[in-house]
């Protein structure tokens, strides 16, 4: 198990962090952020420590830094802690899985739901109202199918409004191609909008001309990229099976490559042939 099984009151002068809050990070959004949550609703996010080893009744901050800072700054001595079982912090990060904004939209729902009212939801993030009412319609004009690709993914609301500018089967391309190339910058939306023909934007909308480029060179970037797509889809599908015959191959190359009479008659005989050979094994041994 990764913590133990209870959480525990811990004294704030028994906790050691592992580094200290600057006054630029107080100063930062995030910051203030956190500080609106926790004045508004609360701690919600227990923070993480371990039991320290040179200390008995003494813990090491792994998760929680400006939460902490917050509760000293609020007058709190003490707080409720999850406690580790590994006594480093990068362990601890691995197993974090941060918020994305599809499931922020659908707790933002849920708590609307719940009856709690946009401008309390607002204050705990320190936001205003009108960014709560964009995540609350992230997804209008958005294809479910686009959405279950996307739902793990961290975007932000202008991929989403990059996104409403395509139509249903548009959209499903473009989330296949982010998530293919792992590429989710707001640069990288524009250009596949940018590339989409007319006929697969979405219904009532239309681009603006884009300066320095002419209908023939757009045209050109839309047919660029529907064969880009296409041959982007057809690596994809076999790509597992190329991989796995690479593999094979360079092991079948390293085990000849360790046979001295294999080399010695390549050596001389096929000397660039065994060159090639050489930088194959090479290689797939750096990689490794």
């Amino acid at each position: 198990m990764g913590f133990e099984q209870r959480t525990l009151v811990v004294k704030l002068a028994d906790i050691q962090p592992l580094k200290i809050v600057s006054e630029e990070v107080k100063r930062s959004p995030k910051y203030r952020q956190i500080t609106a949550s926790v004045g508004e609703i609360g701690l919600v996010e227990p923070p993480v420590v371990t039991r320290s080893r040179d200390s008995s009744g003494k813990f090491l901050l792994l998760d929680g830094h400006l939460r902490l800072e917050i509760l000293k700054d609020r007058g709190m001595s003490e707080v409720e802690c999850l406690v580790s079982t590994e006594d480093e912090a990068f362990t601890y990060n691995k197993r974090v899985n941060r918020i994305a904004i599809i499931q922020e939209h659908r707790m933002i729902l849920k708590a609307v739901e719940n009856g709690v009212s946009e401008a309390r939801i607002a204050k705990a993030l320190n936001v205003d109202v009108a960014s709560i009412r964009r995540r609350r319609k992230l997804l209008d004009g958005i294809c479910p199918e686009a959405v279950e690709l996307l739902k793990e993914k961290h975007l932000t609301l202008h991929t989403f409004s990059e996104l409403r500018k395509l139509g249903p089967i548009r959209q499903i391309e473009a989330a296949e191609l982010m998530v293919a190339m792992n590429n989710y910058s707001n640069s990288y939306v524009r250009s596949l909008v940018a590339a989409t023909a007319r006929n697969q934007l979405a219904a009532g909308f239309t681009p603006r001309q884009h300066k320095g480029l002419s209908d023939e060179q757009l045209a050109l970037m839309e047919r660029e990229s529907a064969s880009l797509a296409r041959e982007f889809k057809v690596a994809e599908q076999t790509y597992g099976v190329d991989h796995l015959d690479l593999v094979l191959a360079t092991g079948y190359l390293a085990k000849l490559l360790r046979n001295g009479k294999v080399v010695g008659y390549l050596a001389k005989h096929f000397q660039e042939l065994l060159f090639e050979f050489q930088k194959i094994t090479e290689a797939e041994t750096t990689a490794a």
